[in-house]
């Protein structure tokens, strides 16, 4: 039995997440490492409680199975055992294990649909974000700003001038998404030629963009920091070459940011703005 708690206690360590990085880039995968990224978002964390809850779960099932497999081998072989039983059926063994099942179906589903809906029903955004995936790269336009730009991968040469390391090849962009902490981002998400899938690992979302529809995640990231994500539908020969970058900062360094790219990417002024909202 101290056997059997210690094994469920390891399993169910497995998919926590990783420990978090030094300094700010958090969201990125480990060499070596075990279970998911750090959460830093709330629909990350329930993922990951999830995960781990219905690992337990398994586990117990096939101990179990695997006990009841080794006893009826032992108990029953032809040794000893030598007359087997001519019974056909057992109704209450049955029913148990008909009913049993479904009992552990209802438990498992009363705890992942709330996270399932709480997915997928899109709450007002405080910044609306599209983006389009390309044939190899995306594209994301600030909706509400008037503007947009393209995120091309960083060659390895040019990592260390970007302020990267040289780990994060193939992870990190030329440009990158910038959101502030604690806000509400909807991403809508679409394809211009073939089917990608935005997923970014630490915030637990992932949304295929599919030419001609437009679905829509969203996120609420807790911390700062750099996140990294990548295509995750095979879409082509440089679907390996095709990441994400969201760097999550203060409002104040959001808000600074953002002035700097409406003039680099010819935005919609805030005077103008500030003179429509009047």
């Amino acid at each position: 039995m101290r056997l059997l708690t210690k094994l469920l206690a390891a399993m169910a360590l497995l998919p926590l997440p990783a420990l978090a990085q030094d300094g700010l880039a958090v969201g990125k995968p480990h060499p070596q490492g075990v279970g998911f990224q750090t959460a830093a978002t709330e629909l990350s964390r329930d993922i990951h409680w999830l995960d781990s809850m219905i690992l337990v779960i398994i586990t117990a099932i096939v101990l179990f199975v695997m006990a009841l497999m080794a006893f009826i081998i032992i108990r029953f072989n032809s040794k000893t055992n030598p007359k087997p039983a001519t019974f056909t059926h057992n109704s209450p063994l049955e029913i148990a294990w008909t009913i049993v099942p479904i009992v552990i179906l209802v438990f498992i589903g009363t705890f992942s649909l709330p996270v399932l809906f709480k997915q997928q029903e899109i709450p007002e955004g405080d910044i609306t974000i599209k983006v389009t995936g390309y044939q190899w790269y995306w594209g994301y336009e600030y909706v509400n700003e008037g503007f947009g730009f393209e995120s091309f991968l960083l060659a390895k040469d040019e990592l260390a001038d970007n302020g990267y390391a040289e780990d994060e090849y193939l992870l990190a962009t030329d440009t990158a998404v910038v959101v502030p902490v604690g806000k509400t981002v909807v991403m809508q998400v679409t394809g211009a030629d073939v089917i990608h899938s935005w997923a970014m690992p630490a915030f637990g979302v992932k949304q295929d963009a599919v030419p001609g529809r437009l679905a829509e995640l969203w996120f609420k990231a807790e911390k700062e920091g750099t996140f990294f994500g990548q295509c995750s539908e095979l879409c082509g020969k440089d679907h390996a070459y095709m990441p994400i970058t969201i760097k999550v900062v203060s409002e104040e360094a959001y808000a600074e940011w953002l002035a700097g790219a409406k003039e680099e990417y010819a935005g919609i002024p805030q005077a103008f703005q500030v003179a429509s909202a009047q």
